[in-house]
């Protein structure tokens, strides 16, 4: 048979070809109003004579289809995990002023897999205040049905935000819902308190920072600008051009480092630009390049903790206390520099730290007891290079909750396997290996749980002992 004998013996299952239509809208934030633009109707018609063209408003309900379907496959899954959820939440106002509040929840799944999902996105008429927003949540809670599984709840810092929060734990708590009474349930985000603190430093950089700063826009302000840079930078050879320069902007302080980063691999080029363009009149003194470099030096832990941090495919929780931990020591050590200006401006953002951090989140401490590495007698030293006199104390405290906390999981537990225990075997559709590699771990469970039957201690004290 030919090619045009198979074309019309081809049947399309109209379907199928709308799901299709319907997911490439999604994927390619395509318009509803896609399906009816005419051009794109004769290429599907050119393609099938029998095509039968659809509205935007038939478009508009598959999509709204896909929604319902992937939501409530989100919702099984949701309600199948046998971990608490952890969540974030932000409000964003548009270029209109319009406000809209995001929810994402964070969890792992029962193959140990860390995953995010945004579950609502969506238009906050004001008042924006704290309460409005305690109960926008908790809708947003009750309609996924995991109001009873919430662990904790990430915030920026913000007046509102605090408010919210205490709203929302009330709610919470007075249902029983949350752990320990809520104790862990508000932590603030590390990458939001960490801009704050550097951006009170930056504010007393002065003129080096400035004029490093316009030096870079003066470069890239026009194309004849740039071209004058790359012949100073053939004529004084040597140097490496990859990175470029790079712009910054003032309410991101990781991108005034890297604009500071940038610049100063360029410093000798920005001097001879300086005497081959006459209206160049911004260009920085050596002093002014020196205490740029210091203030580059000083910054870079800031910027690797930020960026560490904020990883999005990796857990960062057992990273937050050595993180802050090394933040702290490096301001303690600045605020005893020679050069006054790194003196201020550690000093100024040693007030920040301890406004937010002079406690650290003792959830996220828990994470890095739970770090193998890192353990009670790491977190003690630790405190001790901060505070000597006060490192036993809150150590302690840290191994009382996390007593306290294992305690609460493991009654959980106990209860839960008494009540859904079933004989071990291979499910339909689960392969051998993967069943094999579930019993090798409810072995090792097991073995655990003897080890800790025998010793007369709890998993946590066998795990705590172990080096």
């Amino acid at each position: 048979m030919d090619l045009q004998g198979r074309l019309k013996n081809l049947t399309i299952d109209k379907k199928v070809s709308r799901s299709m239509c319907a997911t490439a809208i999604i994927a390619h934030d395509l318009p509803y109003k896609f399906v009816e633009f005419q051009k794109i109707r004769d290429w599907m018609k050119y393609l099938n004579p029998e095509f039968s063209p659809i509205s935007r408003n038939t478009a508009k309900a598959d999509v709204d289809e896909i929604f319902k379907t992937e939501k409530e496959a989100l919702k099984k899954e949701l309600a199948n995990i046998p971990s608490r959820i952890s969540l974030t939440s932000d409000m964003w106002t548009a270029c209109t002023s319009e406000g809209y509040i995001c929810l994402t929840a964070h969890y792992v799944d029962s193959n140990w897999n860390l995953k995010s999902k945004i579950l609502n996105f969506c238009h906050m008429p004001p008042p924006h205040t704290g309460s409005e927003m305690s109960k926008k949540i908790l809708d947003f809670l009750s309609d996924w049905g995991i109001e009873k599984k919430i662990f904790s709840l990430t915030l920026d810092n913000a007046s509102a935000n605090d408010v919210m929060q205490a709203h929302l734990k009330r709610q919470l708590v007075l249902q029983n819902w949350l752990l320990s009474e809520g104790e862990f349930f508000h932590v603030r985000c590390s990458a939001h308190v960490l801009n704050l603190i550097v951006q009170e430093g930056l504010k007393v950089i002065g003129d080096a920072l400035e004029k490093i700063r316009e030096s870079v826009k003066y470069v890239k302000g026009s194309e004849g600008r740039m071209k004058k840079f790359k012949e100073c930078i053939e004529l004084i050879g040597g140097i490496e051009t990859s990175a470029g320069l790079s712009y910054d902007v003032s309410t991101r302080w990781n991108s005034t480092y890297l604009m500071l980063q940038s610049a100063l691999k360029y410093r000798r080029v920005f001097a001879s630009l300086s005497f081959h363009d006459d209206n160049y009149k911004v260009f920085p003194s050596e002093e002014d390049w020196k205490r740029g470099d210091k203030i580059c030096t000083f910054l870079l832990p800031f910027y690797e903790t930020t960026n560490l941090i904020s990883g999005t495919s990796y857990p960062t929780s057992n990273l937050y206390f050595l993180q802050i931990w090394k933040i702290q020591c490096v301001l303690m050590a600045s605020i005893k520099d020679e050069d006054t200006l790194i003196r201020d401006m550690a000093e100024r953002m040693m007030i920040k730290f301890e406004k937010y951090w002079s406690d650290y989140s003792v959830v996220l401490a828990l994470g890095a007891v739970l770090d193998p590495r890192i353990k009670l007698t790491s977190l003690e030293y630790m405190y001790e290079k901060v505070d000597p006199l006060t490192s036993t104390i809150k150590t302690n405290e840290i191994k009382q909750k996390l007593y306290t906390l294992f305690e609460i999981y493991r009654r959980l537990h106990t209860s839960s396997s008494t009540t859904s225990q079933t004989p071990s075997s291979i499910t339909r559709g689960e392969s051998s290996s993967h069943a094999l590699t579930k019993s090798l771990f409810n072995d090792l469970k097991a073995h655990k749980q003897q080890l800790a039957t025998e010793t007369g201690k709890s998993q946590l004290n066998v795990y705590l002992d172990e080096y």
